[in-house]
């Protein structure tokens, strides 16, 4: 799986809350869910997105409630990939399992600069900043989270078994 696209980067702790706050939970559908993504501190973050980010964050990305809906707000207004120095765990595997690739890597956003255009390819586990001419090297994600991210949790749990 390879990624490309621009930055949007924010800071410290953005948190479940501010992704997608409460008073829009009484929506169900996804579009209507990423008119609102980030609007607990950005209203203009769907907008900024529109064409397909890769938002980039400092530590502790998505604390707060375990809420499903705050990586699929994201997802659904255009963000290709997230990149965090670091994860709130439930907010990581969430993610993953509705299928937007997240990446922890410490220091990343002191490494890139709103706008800077990244190729990652999680396979071979590279990060590569084109503007800046750099590339770092992660570990690749596993195979099996690769297809998870790709088809949704649901979907590769139905592939590994016939009886879901």
């Amino acid at each position: 799986m390879e990624i490309t696209g621009r930055v949007l980067k924010y800071g410290d702790n953005i948190n479940t809350d501010l992704i997608i706050p409460s008073k829009y939970l009484v929506f169900l559908a996804p579009q209507e869910l990423a008119k609102h993504a980030m609007a607990g501190i950005d209203e203009d973050f769907p907008r900024k997105v529109e064409g397909g980010k890769i938002l980039v964050a400092e530590k502790n990305f998505g604390s707060g409630s375990s809420r499903e809906q705050a990586p699929v707000a994201l997802k659904y207004a255009g963000v290709k990939c997230i990149l965090a120095d670091s994860f709130a765990r439930i907010f990581y595997r969430n993610a993953i399992n509705i299928g937007l690739p997240v990446i922890e890597y410490e220091g990343i956003s002191q490494m890139v600069s709103n706008d800077d255009e990244l190729h990652i390819n999680l396979e071979k586990g590279t990060i590569e900043n084109v503007s800046k001419h750099t590339r770092l090297q992660m570990n690749p994600i596993p195979e099996f989270l690769l297809q998870i991210m790709e088809r949704g949790l649901v979907e590769y749990m139905r592939g590994k078994d016939e009886t879901l």
